[in-house]
């Protein structure tokens, strides 16, 4: 390596718009946390794992955010996901805690992003 530093400016996201999801992992991680129910780990674990939820939350509302502005305006998915992202955003403001509940709340949030995503990604039936 030669010691040079290359720093990508990306502001509007486009490279990471061209990199899928880490979809399975996860939602596997989001599974084991939200089925705790006395877990025993030390407050740098919980902060850990809440990490790794929260980069991930953040990457797909980006994914979500993408796809709300290839949306026409008057597809009401979009509204909908405005609130949930708006939602995300206040709740990912909040600092990390080396908490079970912290952690918790970090892969509802997750969980919840994904559903919407979801809701945003399936074919819309057809008007009958």
């Amino acid at each position: 390596m030669s010691g040079t530093t290359i720093v990508l400016h990306d502001p509007h996201g486009l490279f990471e718009a061209g990199l899928p999801l880490d979809r399975a992992p996860h939602e596997a991680l989001v599974t084991a946390v939200l089925a705790w129910k006395n877990p025993d780990l030390t407050p740098s674990d919980y902060e850990q794992i809440a990490l790794q939820l929260t980069g991930h939350a953040r990457a797909v509302a980006s994914d979500v955010r993408r796809h709300v502005a290839a949306l026409p305006k008057s597809d009401g998915r979009g509204a909908l996901a405005e609130v949930v992202l708006r939602e995300a955003d206040g709740r990912l403001s909040t600092p990390i805690e080396g908490t079970a509940r912290c952690a918790q709340n970090r892969a509802r949030l997750v969980r919840t992003l994904y559903t919407r995503l979801d809701r945003l990604t399936e074919p819309v039936p057809a008007a009958a």
